[in-house]
């Protein structure tokens, strides 16, 4: 399938910032009905799903995965996107070109310099598309502490954020708002951002109207922020990503499905997880592993009914996911009106509830 299927424009005013405040304030566009669009907001979402639906949520939690360091005078920036173990892990650097075998990247923050830092890494292996294996020089213990201290919330890259001078290293709040409020397993490095806009309130109104909530974890790699660069989706490269759905978790969604009652899956690395671990004849099962599923149109969903997702990049493998779900056509027709009525895009943006209308 010919990626630029999947391309549209948008202005880059409409790129979402900082997220809505309140988060439930934030925009809903909901196509639950086959025909129309409707414009609402978050805290609308309760009146729109009905008693005994089940929202499945990913409860994984974002790490500060990005790291800013020198090698000598060479700077690098540097974003952790899948451990191969405590100490090592794979990353993405920009200006890895300087970076050779056995270099020593030193961190800094702008309290912290690199002549007082005692945060390191050393360089590994260079694998084009696949980026730089580091290993971290300190222990296994210590390198979450490390993190917290050193490491920025890795967000996407369009959305601009200055360096790290005296002054801007929290300014903008990231490292609260780039989390979902419910997150509770480390080991994300991108947000599930279809969750950001669940507040307090808007959860106890779901749950007022009986309303089921289930978790599983999808640790969500820098990876899903890859642009497509084929010209074809059969010849793109999805990276693994690691999750667990529990039994506890399996149970209630099968019999949520057996009483036919709608499944309605936060985002779309709920949804990937999902699709991944249903068998053919619809039923979900335990799963403790990595995925690597890419769901383009022509795909029939196993699992979900619904799903609540934020607007996406152009020719990305989330838009290609969202029109399986949908519908090519719907999801083009959707996002114009959806640019031409000025919701904010992308992680800090605007959310939609889409129908799934591709299914077994």
């Amino acid at each position: 399938m010919l990626v630029d299927i999947f391309d549209f424009d948008l202005d880059k005013e409409l790129i979402a910032k900082t997220p809505a405040s309140p988060r439930d304030t934030s925009r809903l566009l909901d196509l639950t009905d086959d025909v129309n669009i409707n414009d609402r907001h978050f805290y609308d979402l309760p009146d729109i799903l009905e008693k005994g639906d089940v929202l499945v949520f990913n409860n994984t939690k974002v790490i500060p995965a990005r790291l800013y360091g020198k090698r000598g005078e060479a700077e690098v920036e540097v974003t952790l996107y899948h451990p191969e173990n405590g100490l090592t892990w794979w990353s993405f650097i920009k200006n890895s070109k300087r970076l050779r075998p056995n270099d020593v990247v030193v961190f800094y923050t702008s309290d912290i310099s690199p002549e007082k830092s005692t945060f390191k890494a050393k360089v590994l292996e260079k694998h084009g598309e696949d980026g730089v294996l580091i290993e971290f020089l300190c222990s296994a213990d210590d390198l979450s502490k490390m993190l917290e201290a050193y490491g920025l919330m890795p967000l996407p890259p369009y959305i601009k954020r200055e360096k790290p001078l005296p002054g801007l290293w929290n300014k903008y709040n990231d490292k609260e708002n780039y989390q979902t409020i419910y997150a509770k397993h480390e080991g994300a490095v991108a947000a599930p951002t279809a969750g950001l806009h669940f507040t307090d309130n808007v959860l106890k109104k779901l749950e007022e109207k009986g309303i089921e909530k289930v978790f599983l974890t999808l640790h969500v790699g820098a990876g899903t922020f890859l642009p497509v660069k084929t010209d074809n989706t059969d010849d793109h490269k999805m990276h693994a990503e690691y999750g667990v759905i529990t039994k506890e978790a399996c149970d209630a969604i099968n019999k949520a499905k057996k009483e036919n009652r709608r499944v309605i899956a936060v985002g779309t690395t709920s949804v990937r997880l999902l699709e991944t671990a249903t068998d053919d004849n619809g039923i979900l099962h335990p799963f403790n592993g990595e995925t690597s599923i890419f769901i383009t149109p022509g795909y029939k969903f196993k699992m979900i009914d619904y799903i609540i997702t934020n607007f996406h990049l152009p020719k990305s493998t989330l838009f290609m996911l969202i029109c399986a779900i949908a519908g090519t056509e719907r999801m083009k027709q959707a996002y114009a009106h959806a640019i031409k009525n000025k919701y904010r895009f992308y992680s800090y943006g605007d959310s939609s509830i889409l129908k799934c209308v591709n299914k077994i």
